[in-house]
């Protein structure tokens, strides 16, 4: 269920809600209203405003299954749109990639094709194609998808060996292009929202500085205090933990793990650890 969709519902679930809400209140004030006071009509009123009161609670029931399942509905089509979406990155980033190899065999290609085919295909459980009937097939959705595909085929190893840097680049920024079109018309279903607290400078860096407060020290010291006093299960673990522990505290011999997994003196002491 589309956004439009959704909306177009609950505005007509708004408007029955209200109709019947006036209709109950032109019910209940029917005696007052001069003209209807004592008529057969303030009768009915009275008759319809009972049972209107009586029906109460079939018709909240009814419509709060009613919008339940509406909104079942959306949660159902968001999530299968945001699975989509996850198909077409790592199928942008499959072709991406393939256009980055100097020499792709027939297995990189396909398995690149299959990428961008199963995506373009799995859009079918999200949208049906615009303008479809029963006798005609309509416009795929999103047709820059099959642009990036055509991208895909313009490389294909077994129809051309004379696949230049150039042909690679070209398909490379046609699929990227093709991508963005897609993303600024696909995301919009999603109702995203701008981030209450973006982060929008280069360069950033954490401003929290260091330290705790009395009460984690406070209650640090209790938890060590009740260790201490039982014996560990094995003291070689305590002692080699306690000896890291104190190894990457100090700042009197400071190290830091390097890639063959020895160790090394940093330039700068590392923090605490928080």
């Amino acid at each position: 269920m589309t956004r439009t969709t959704l909306n177009r519902t609950l505005r007509r679930s708004y408007w029955i809600l209200s109709v019947v809400l006036v209709i109950s209140l032109a019910a209940k004030l029917a005696e007052h209203i001069p003209g209807l006071a004592g008529s057969s009509v303030e009768k009915l009123a009275k008759d319809l405003y009972d049972y209107l009161k009586d029906m109460a609670l079939v018709f909240v029931t009814v419509v709060a299954a009613y919008l339940a399942n509406v909104f079942q509905r959306r949660q159902q089509f968001v999530t299968a749109l945001k699975e989509e979406w996850h198909e077409i990155v790592r199928a942008k980033s499959a072709l991406y990639s393939y256009t980055q190899l100097e020499t792709p065999g027939v297995d990189d290609y396909l398995k690149a094709f299959c990428a961008i085919s199963e995506t373009i295909d799995n859009m079918r459980t999200v949208y049906e194609n615009v303008g479809e009937t029963e006798t005609q097939i309509g416009l795929y959705p999103f047709a820059p998808l099959h642009d990036m595909r055509r991208a895909l085929q313009y490389l294909e190893p077994r129809k051309r060996q004379d696949i230049t840097a150039d042909d690679r680049k070209l398909a490379r920024d046609a699929i990227l292009q093709s991508f963005y079109a897609v993303r600024e018309g696909f995301l919009g279903e999603l109702d995203l929202e701008a981030p209450d607290e973006p982060l929008l400078i280069y360069g950033a860096r954490r401003l929290k500085k260091p330290g705790r407060t009395t009460r984690a020290d406070a209650m640090q010291d209790r938890q060590r205090a009740l260790h201490d006093r039982v014996t560990p299960a094995d003291p070689r673990i305590h002692s080699f933990l306690t000896e890291l522990y104190d190894k990457e505290h100090s700042t009197a011999k400071p190290w830091r793990a390097v890639a063959n997994g020895t160790a090394s003196e940093p330039r700068v002491p590392p923090p605490p650890l928080t």
